[in-house]
């Protein structure tokens, strides 16, 4: 069963998981590999479309209101799922869903389940507490599986085994799948299509004997009260259709007004997340299908606070295409887990916090989990201007004490020109003295990079004497 992120170690915060992180060759590898090709690919595709500009535009100021009129959105949601013949349920938090899905399976008599890949689920640690109940979920998704399997923890939104390669792959099902199910051939090697087989047919036989599923959605339309779930092998579909009871948790800022909205997101979606013109596999479902039973179960989880933040409600415009963690030297080189959250990347370092609160060191550092570069805003598809969130969001966090002296002196210097002059007086008459390396607690901030020289004569006195370089 796939480890829940809930109780990482508050001791534990980004730079020292990240540090253990660099010194895996293996790691670094596998993710500089799967993420250079996924971004070549969506570079490719994205100038293929003349207008994706205004493609992009349109999915921000399309998310942007409906953020800003979701009361009225999510009630016309419940309206029109209830009317199409499905149930509709509202979970505060983590423990209210958990406590909702698990009712339902109970009441269907099974203890076995069918996943569809989902975050909302992975964020709220379903698994885990439907365990608790004594009901076993299977992951159906080929990356979920793989880490299901490893007694792992996914590492990526749209990748979650991206930090595994096939020769790792090929071990665990060789060592893991027969405890879950049908077991991998005995002379199984590590060839892709030998890999994608083992995986069909052993999850084909949960498919067709497993009588509840639980999915997510990737949109959740207000209109008709349709979900919306864009997938790329066909195991969602499975899921979705073949069981008695179907069980949708769906994050509440997924909703959209009305099917023409879909449209522009199924343009940016596809070309954002795996460098396609479209998706293999576009499921939707209104309500409750004949012979089967649904239930849609609506997270908030920490959203409602996020939006009421002026600048951090953009967050909630993530349709979760993961283009912003392709495109991240931080997240390219320290992966997923460092992260401590089912949101790694530039999305998950504004989105983690805001959804859990900062009062965790592990959450407090995460804002400063970006060299500020500007790729993932640039590559965005509903334009998350994710730096300026990750500069809010450090003004907020608890600094060390060295760090706050340092800003309360710098503050006290600048406040009066003169203060400034005269500092910059003695610096310059004892230049010689100032250390290659800050000492003691500021030292961390000089282990990576050299002090600026401080020059002779600053630029002020330059200024003075030379009149400003007229004489």
């Amino acid at each position: 069963m796939s480890v829940t992120f809930l109780g990482m170690p508050a001791d534990r915060p980004f730079p020292r998981n990240a540090a253990r992180a660099l010194r895996d060759s293996q790691l670094r590898f596998n993710l500089r590999k799967a993420t250079r090709t996924i971004r070549a690919r969506r570079a490719s595709v994205v100038a293929e479309a003349p207008d994706w500009a205004e493609l992009r535009e349109a999915g921000r100021t399309i998310k942007e209101h409906t953020l800003r009129n979701l009361d009225r959105y999510l009630v016309q949601l419940e309206e029109a799922v209830t009317a199409a013949g499905g149930h509709v349920h509202w979970a505060a938090d983590a423990a209210e869903a958990n406590g909702i899905v698990a009712a339902l399976v109970k009441a269907t008599g099974e203890t076995e389940v069918v996943k569809v890949k989902s975050m909302a689920t992975q964020e709220i640690g379903l698994n885990e507490a439907l365990l608790e109940h004594g009901i076993t979920a299977y992951e159906t998704d080929l990356a979920e599986l793989i880490v299901q399997l490893g007694d792992d923890r996914p590492s990526h939104i749209l990748v979650p085994a991206i930090h595994r390669n096939r020769a790792e792959i090929r071990e665990i099902f060789a060592e893991h799948m027969s405890g879950w199910g049908r077991p991998a051939p005995e002379d199984l090697t590590d060839d892709p299509a030998e890999l994608a087989e083992a995986a069909r047919l052993h999850l084909r036989e949960r498919f067709l004997k497993t009588k509840v599923a639980i999915s997510g959605a990737n949109f959740a339309i207000a209109e008709t009260g349709t979900m919306v779930v864009l997938e790329s092998e066909g195991n969602g579909r499975m899921c979705l259709t073949l069981p008695r009871t179907l069980i949708s948790v769906v994050g509440i800022e997924k909703v959209l007004p009305t099917w023409r909205d879909l449209e522009v997101f199924l343009q940016l979606l596809p070309r954002s997340s795996t460098g396609e013109r479209m998706n293999p596999y576009t499921s939707s479902w209104t309500g409750a299908a004949e012979g089967q039973e649904f239930h849609l179960v609506l997270l908030d989880n920490g959203r409602t606070g996020v939006l009421a933040d002026e600048v951090g409600r953009q967050a909630l415009r993530c349709i979760r295409c993961s283009a912003c963690l392709n495109v991240c030297p931080v997240y390219e080189r320290a992966g997923g887990h460092a992260y401590g959250s089912v949101y790694p990347g530039p999305i998950g370092a504004i989105l983690t916090p805001q959804l859990r609160g900062m009062g965790s060191e592990l959450d407090r550092s995460l804002p400063y989990a970006s060299s500020l570069c500007g790729a993932c805003y640039e590559v965005c598809p509903v334009a998350i201007d994710i730096p300026s969130v990750l500069l809010d969001l450090r003004a907020r966090a608890r600094h060390p004490w060295p760090e706050r002296a340092g800003m309360a002196a710098a503050g006290w210097v600048f406040e009066r020109s003169g203060r400034l002059a005269r500092l910059q007086r003695a610096g310059g008459r004892l230049r010689r003295l100032v250390p290659r390396r800050l000492p003691g607690p500021l030292g961390g901030w000089t282990d990576t990079r050299d002090l600026p020289e401080v020059p002779e004569e600053s630029f002020r006195a330059w200024w003075d004497r030379t009149d400003g370089g007229r004489r």
